[in-house]
């Protein structure tokens, strides 16, 4: 394939794409592949009371666009773009326009690779499900011809889909560190979904890039409260976890398959 590759993560908060692909998006961006984010949200619901009064939604958000901005000129995003959702909102978004959305982003940028989150949200968070089913359905649309997105633009076909997940091992540090990563959704408590190894399809070397990661985390100042103890870790208890980041599952491949473990999200298309 000679045409320059193009990885595009969709996400559903700022913060997302460095405390969960950060060392693989700076990674490909560092190999001259370029990377792109559609965020779904800004944010706005995501503020810590130790931060002082709240600005409302809309001041969170401005806050939080900038915060996100920095973190991807640090990670050598090409772009970013918003679907200027709600935070916590996102899974009541109408589900075509939602798609609709994505389409015209898929379309326009053309990418060979698309990450998201995994049906599960990680750890069941009802945003990161529904971009996750918004993106799995625009990949979908946006390959079929008779689908008009809102730019019409033509079709494009993504060649492959991976969701990032969390392995056993990243889900034993984050318990060793910060306790059970639980919270209550309608009647239920949701929690972290660690993946088996064996479910997982491909695990990226991010030993070069884990710095970048950690210097994009920085870079949401209004989110690190909820990193907690993990700010006054040493310097290889954090380069341990942020390499853990570099499982994937591919959900969807046109051009490679099988058993054997992957170490590149691109393989197939190099």
């Amino acid at each position: 394939m000679t045409d320059k590759l193009k990885l595009l993560a969709v996400f559903a908060h700022p913060d997302d794409e460095s405390m969960g692909t950060g060392g693989a998006l700076a990674k490909y961006a560092a190999e001259g592949i370029e990377t792109y984010l559609v965020c779904a949200t800004r944010g706005e619901r995501g503020w810590w009371d130790s931060e002082g009064p709240n600005p409302g939604l809309e001041g969170v958000g401005r806050i939080r666009t900038q915060e996100l901005e920095n973190a991807g000129k640090v990670l050598g995003l090409k772009e970013i773009h918003f679907l200027n959702y709600i935070d916590g909102d996102l899974d009541q978004a109408n589900p075509s326009e939602a798609t609709g959305r994505i389409v015209t982003h898929l379309r326009r940028i053309q990418p060979h690779v698309v990450v998201t989150f995994a049906h599960d949200g990680a750890y069941g968070h009802p945003d990161h499900i529904a971009i996750s089913q918004f993106t799995n359905a625009a990949i979908l649309c946006a390959a079929d011809a008779n689908y008009v997105d809102a730019e019409k633009l033509p079709s494009h076909r993504v060649s492959k889909l991976y969701y990032f997940v969390d392995s056993e091992e990243i889900a034993e540090f984050f318990t060793k560190y910060l306790g059970a990563i639980e919270f209550p959704v309608d009647d239920q408590v949701r929690g972290e979904a660690a993946w088996k190894d064996w479910m997982i399809t491909t695990r990226v070397d991010l030993s070069s890039s884990w710095r970048k990661a950690w210097e994009a985390i920085m870079c949401h100042k209004s989110q690190l409260p909820s990193l907690g103890p993990l700010l006054e870790l040493p310097e290889e208890e954090i380069k341990k976890l942020l390499t853990l980041q570099g499982a994937f599952y591919r959900a969807m491949s046109l051009v490679n398959g099988g058993r054997k473990m992957e170490t590149d999200l691109f393989e197939g298309l190099r």
